[in-house]
């Protein structure tokens, strides 16, 4: 691990769906990066995100949850979360503290089995449990292989985060700080401000809809008078999901453009004019070139 000088590198924050990798994300760097929702399968690209202190600088990667694929966006979704395990200085495989270890946890303790990078075990949701079943959970899991730390967090009330930061930095090599201290995370404008209107049309849809969902910012411009214009549409796979979307009068389609457009002029400090509009790309999850339309292109990652 070195000697006391600047440490940096990277960190992958993997998991199964719905564990509460992303909030954890959001959380360590102080500001929302990734999206967050109930739903599982959120997140679908690795999603990179910059913690600097003063001991060092660790870049967190958010990946897709590591779940049985039903169709090619899967697919592509577990091939970006597994990949990421060998790319990276440590990982910080994250857990509900809630559930039981069931199959899919111990395929995941399968592929950590064939790293040597070393792993911390973050177990997730602590708020949520008592004491004794926190340490039977964790002593279950400890069965099963050995972490390098082991460290007990509640990402949605922040309980015992403070000990998270300094020990991934302890773990990083020593090295050079990638990026200025202010840089939160190296993803373009465009793809944050669609991730914004994703998240507000998952809170706000149910049944199947959500993961039928993409959407593409066509448009992004600084106008003369410091407002920030732009043309977003969201695609849905069928006509009715469509409807959904739009709602009776348009209601549901003002409602996530009014949520989202309230993020960006957050992210921004600009007010924002968001154009909004609904298209329909039939079946797109299962095809190919459907994925390359929206940017899931296995050959580029």
């Amino acid at each position: 691990m070195g000697e006391s000088g600047y440490r940096s590198g990277f960190a992958s924050i993997i998991g199964r769906p719905n564990v509460g990798k992303s909030t954890l994300l959001n959380r360590l760097v102080g500001q929302k990066v990734a999206i967050m929702s109930d739903k599982p399968q959120t997140t679908r690209h690795k999603i990179q995100a910059v913690l600097t202190t003063g001991e060092g600088q660790v870049v967190l990667i958010d990946t897709p949850g590591i779940h049985k694929p039903k169709h090619r966006l899967g697919e592509y979704m577990v091939e970006v979360a597994l990949k990421a395990l060998r790319e990276v200085d440590l990982i910080l495989y994250v857990v509900d503290a809630g559930t039981e270890v069931g199959p899919g946890e111990q395929y995941i303790l399968e592929r950590l089995a064939e790293v040597r990078t070393p792993v911390f075990l973050v177990v997730n949701k602590i708020d949520l449990v008592t004491r004794d079943h926190l340490l039977g959970f964790i002593a279950g899991l400890s069965a099963r292989r050995e972490f390098a730390e082991v460290v007990p967090v509640s990402a949605l009330t922040g309980e015992n985060l403070e000990r998270l930061a300094p020990l991934v930095m302890r773990y990083l090599p020593e090295g050079p700080q990638y990026y200025p201290p202010g840089m939160i995370t190296d993803q373009p404008e465009r793809f944050v401000m669609a991730e914004l209107i994703r998240e507000k049309a998952l809170m706000l849809t149910r049944q199947e809809v959500p993961h039928a969902l993409a959407v593409v910012v066509t448009g992004l411009e600084e106008r003369p008078d410091d407002t920030v214009y732009v043309e977003a549409t969201i695609y849905t796979e069928r006509e009715s999901q469509k409807g959904i979307m739009i709602g009776k009068q348009g209601q549901m389609l003002k409602e996530i453009g009014r949520l989202a457009r309230q993020d960006m002029e957050n992210l921004m400090g600009s007010k924002v004019f968001l154009d909004l509009r609904v298209r329909v790309k039939k079946d797109w999850r299962r095809s190919e070139a459907g994925l390359r339309y929206f940017g899931y292109d296995r050959r580029g990652e």
